[in-house]
């Protein structure tokens, strides 16, 4: 017989082997983590800052920005309100990997005036991701915004599904008369050069899958190709029972803070490799229809 010394020896190597070899603790999905995340954790987008754009085939609802373009996006709701938008507006570009932009058809409006809001002072209500960030010190959120900052200032990033405020070779030029939503992989290199103005909380598909322009840019050559919108209103202008009812999760939550982890170690039956980071724009914004 072994000495129990010896005998304690080997049943411990034993544990520890059998330790090694089992399969590592399944990880959450990001929908494990959205399934059980409590009514507290999220929040109603105001209908005072939604903007609803109708086409053919749907709407499109967008989330503005005002904490971070106030006088551009004052101007937007101005500009909605008169009804600029719902007056011979169209699609008038879809460039392939890149945007999809519109505005008042024939002609866009950037000319006229704007403002350059590029990015603003630093605040307390960012929240940096611990992963690094190719293109600033830090990239995380803000309210319902993916943003990015230096200590000294914060701006919005060019994620898909982000608005923006067109504009010429003037950097003043963009007054929110011509707008363009991101519908390809992120231009970031655009970020601080172009003033954004919220992004797009549903309806994404109906933009993404229109048809590419043929001419330079992507922009449609003969008016009979662009897409019409019927109208566009502010959430707070409709009828109650027309309004979007959308909840956000919080992005200062811990549920939030749970999901960007899912997101950055996937986990599940299809991935083999976590990868261990994520970047910025690989974390859309959970968005639901608000239960009644």
């Amino acid at each position: 017989m072994l000495p129990l010394g010896m005998r304690f020896a080997i049943a411990a190597a034993l544990l520890l082997a059998t330790a090694a070899n089992a399969a590592p603790p399944a990880l959450k999905s990001p929908d494990d983590v959205l399934k059980a995340s409590p009514k507290s954790d999220w929040h109603r987008l105001d209908p005072a800052n939604l903007m609803v754009m109708q086409l053919k085939t749907g709407r499109v609802v967008i989330a503005l920005a005002p904490d971070f373009a106030p006088r551009t996006v004052g101007n937007i709701k101005k500009l909605v309100h008169e009804g600029y938008f719902s007056k011979s507006a169209a699609i008038i570009r879809s460039q392939d990997n890149y945007v999809v932009q519109w505005s008042r058809d024939p002609e866009p409006q950037t000319s006229t005036g704007g403002w350059i809001e590029f990015e603003r002072g630093p605040s307390a209500t960012f929240h940096a991701l611990k992963d690094p960030d190719t293109y600033a010190p830090q990239a995380g959120f803000d309210g319902d915004f993916p943003a990015a900052g230096d200590g000294k200032s914060e701006w919005l990033v060019h994620c898909y599904g982000m608005v923006g405020a067109g504009r010429g070779y003037e950097a003043n030029t963009g007054n929110g008369a011509e707008l363009y939503a991101v519908t390809g992989q992120a231009p970031r290199h655009l970020d601080r050069n172009i003033t954004l103005v919220g992004r797009v909380v549903q309806g994404m598909e109906l933009l993404s899958a229109l048809p590419r322009g043929p001419a330079p840019m992507g922009f449609y050559e003969k008016p009979g190709q662009h897409v019409p919108i019927l109208s566009v209103h502010l959430g707070s202008e409709m009828a109650p029972s027309d309004q979007p009812r959308l909840e956000a999760l919080t992005t200062a939550s811990k549920s939030f803070a749970a999901y960007a982890e899912a997101r950055r170690n996937r986990g599940g039956p299809f991935f083999i490799r976590p990868a261990g980071r994520v970047d910025v724009c690989n974390i859309p914004l959970p968005v639901r229809a608000l239960s009644p």
